[in-house]
């Protein structure tokens, strides 16, 4: 399944999620990384120094995700920042002789 503008398919399913008990805010294209974390995470007694290396590549995961919406957001910026300058500015103040 992959997710609409996004460069990233949906690994975990909606099956895998509901099992884990991921909350549906954490459901994203990323979820695959975090089933793992949140068991180690149990085993573990959530002791911050363990389970470094499975909360290293979901938080990498979920910053390359950030990072593709900022892109996509900056080009629409962009796009309606050119479609805005092609407009008319309205009336202008001065009126522009046919001499000048």
């Amino acid at each position: 399944m992959e997710v609409e503008g996004s460069s990233k398919k949906m690994i975990a399913t909606q099956e895998e999620m509901v099992k884990a008990k991921v909350p549906l805010a954490y459901r994203d294209q990323c979820a695959h990384l975090l089933i793992p974390l949140n068991k180690c995470r149990q085993a573990e007694f959530y002791l911050p120094w363990k389970c470094e290396s499975e909360r290293h590549v979901y938080e990498k995961c979920e910053y390359e995700l950030v990072m593709e919406r900022m892109l996509q957001m900056q080009k629409i910026r962009e796009q309606e920042a050119a479609a805005k300058s092609k407009q008319p500015q309205g009336i202008p103040l001065i009126p522009k002789t046919a001499n000048a």
